[in-house]
């Protein structure tokens, strides 16, 4: 397990605002406590109205605006986790597609629901974003010049209740990592709400079978 740079949480929480806005997409299955999918959605960001874009940047942010190291924390893919058919796999894909491909999406949703429990009905809420990385001068003010696009995924598994309506995550992941302000898909930031969740550790056993 390695360890977060919290400044580089910090930098991609800034573009999740209603002005700076880095999310394209928003995709997400809400799941009863058996695991079976009840519904679906998948929509393009910009298309929701002001009030439920506020609402979703607030569940995305929640993952990697947490206590670093403590509530997020960072895990490595061996060799062994990105075999084919793996979940790993799964979520290059999902990265590739930018969440449009809603038969890769269901895959996810079948597995993750196959292996979660918790009490009662959950959503996950996936989010595709990119950000233009600036590049740093020595004195590390940023320049204009963009050094890489990062793209990732941000993942909430949420409580619900009522019509659909969710809770604050309990756990979570981004992929790839931003690790030392760059993409590394051998890597992903895993988030629990109370650090040590039983929720975050079914997550783990998800994502690294």
């Amino acid at each position: 397990m390695g360890k977060i740079n919290r400044e580089d949480m910090l930098e991609l929480t800034r573009r999740m605002t209603l002005k700076r806005n880095c999310f394209d997409r928003i995709a997400g299955a809400y799941l009863d406590e058996e695991g079976f999918v009840d519904g679906t959605f998948n929509k393009h960001f910009l298309r929701l109205s002001s009030k439920d874009q506020q609402a979703n940047l607030a569940l995305a942010k929640t993952i990697p605006f947490s206590d670093t190291n403590v509530q997020l924390k960072e895990y490595a893919f061996g060799e062994a986790d990105q075999k084919p058919g793996s979940i790993w796999q799964l979520l290059m894909a999902l990265k590739e597609c930018e969440l449009k491909n809603d038969a890769v999406l269901d895959i996810f949703y079948e597995e993750f629901g196959k292996r979660y429990r918790t009490d009662g009905s959950y959503a996950i809420y996936f989010f595709h974003g990119s950000y233009d990385v600036p590049l740093k001068a020595s004195d590390k003010e940023n320049l204009w010049e963009s050094e890489e696009v990062y793209r990732f995924l941000i993942c909430a598994v949420c409580p619900v209740s009522g019509d659909y309506e969710p809770g604050e995550p309990e756990c979570g992941f981004l992929f790839p990592a931003f690790k030392d302000r760059s993409s590394d898909v051998n890597r992903i930031d895993v988030y629990a709400a109370d650090g040590q969740s039983w929720q975050a550790g079914e997550l783990r056993e998800i994502l690294f079978s």
